[in-house]
């Protein structure tokens, strides 16, 4: 670390570089190995400052995936915005297609259901537990037809609740 860095950063607090800015407008920053008054050396650091500071506002995924790699140290060098185009554009092709191949397999499908291929899925709802002895019914017994190690989940309701 160089003097002069040495000396800004005991007259005005820690020394940060401005490394780049994103196209959300998120600024960010490296902060060098630096020594402490107390001659402690102080690690490297990499920090974003948001462009939109309102906490509760925060979308996931706002923080492009270059640059929480270079924060997280996976990669050297900082993103360049030709880069972060070019991966925006490549995402925006790849949603188009996989929404054009939805399409197709739903009019496929469609189509299967259709012409009697393939048969249509059935909705059906059960209530109770398989092992129990009521399984299916919808009546439930207020007394205790199992215990101990008989007892089936769900063979009788307490008095006075309803199921």
């Amino acid at each position: 670390m160089s003097r002069l860095a040495s000396l800004l950063r005991r007259t005005f607090g820690v020394v940060k570089e401005h490394v780049g800015t994103d196209l959300s407008g998120n600024k960010y920053y490296n902060i060098p190995e630096q020594k402490t008054w107390t001659g402690r050396v102080v690690r490297p650091r990499r920090l974003v400052e948001v462009a939109n500071l309102k906490e509760f506002e925060y979308i996931e995924g706002s923080i492009p995936s270059e640059w929480d790699a270079w924060i997280r140290g996976r990669r050297k060098q900082p993103p360049t915005i030709e880069e972060l185009l070019k991966n925006e554009h490549s995402r925006e092709q790849i949603k188009i297609k996989a929404a054009e191949v939805e399409e197709m397999d739903k009019a496929l499908q469609a189509k299967e259901y259709e012409d009697g291929l393939v048969a249509e899925p059935v909705q059906t709802q059960i209530k109770g537990h398989a092992s129990a002895t009521q399984f299916g019914q919808t009546e439930f017994s207020e007394e205790p037809v199992s215990t101990a190690n008989t007892f089936q989940p769900g063979s009788w309701t307490p008095a006075g609740t309803k199921k």
